[in-house]
């Protein structure tokens, strides 16, 4: 005898129920169940000297160098992109080395010479780097010009250390080559494709320091 239809259930309805119930099981309860934003920020002093220039903030604790940087200090020059670390739009140079400045906090760095895109050059003195990007066209859009160019100048400080890469065939004898530069600058993504103008900016530069 068939049950009512109002009773019935099929396949689907089971597993809609299952879902449920599963889903209401894993439900945090109590004091658990407060949401986020309901927290006090932990606020901290942070002495950064950026470009050169020391700066005195108050930051949440969370903040990263990025969001420090443009936020609170209003050098929008880095770009925030991924917000993951995987563009390089964000690229910054603390102590001489390229970091993503998304994926640090800017608490950690008092002490450090950090340098983004405005101290690296300005309108009339610019970086040689700079000079080259423009004479070769390396860039389109230009959201991604800044980390690229911060990423460029440390490539070039990175092969003339001897600090070796996947590319690199000997160990104990890092040499400029494009495939070098292309391994190097592979964590910074160029939307428009101006990857080849960006690898002769940066042969421009090494041949000129060499010169």
């Amino acid at each position: 005898m068939r049950r009512p239809k109002d009773f019935e259930l099929n396949r689907r309805d089971l597993m809609a129920c299952a879902s449920a119930a599963t889903a209401m099981a894993a439900m945090p309860t109590g004091t658990s169940a407060r949401p986020a934003g309901g927290e006090q920020p932990v606020m901290a002093k942070v002495g950064l000297t950026v470009n050169g220039e020391r700066r005195e903030l108050e930051l949440d604790t969370r903040t990263s160098l990025l969001d420090a940087a443009r936020e609170h200090l209003h050098l929008t020059g880095s770009k925030k992109g991924c917000d993951h670390g995987q563009c390089g739009a964000c690229t910054m140079l603390v102590d001489g080395r390229r970091i993503n400045a998304c994926l640090t906090l800017a608490v950690m760095y008092q002490g450090s010479e950090i340098t983004t895109i405005e101290g690296l050059g300005q309108p009339g003195d610019l970086h040689p780097m700079q000079a080259a990007f423009i004479r070769h066209d390396g860039f389109q859009c230009g959201f991604c010009t800044p980390g690229q160019i911060c990423s460029s100048v440390a490539v070039l400080r990175e092969i003339e250390a001897g600090i070796p890469s996947h590319a690199t065939a000997d160990l104990g004898k890092v040499a400029f080559s494009e495939d070098e530069v292309r391994e190097r600058m592979s964590g910074n993504i160029c939307r428009c494709g101006a990857y080849p103008n960006i690898v002769a900016a940066i042969r421009e530069v090494h041949e000129g320091a060499r010169g």
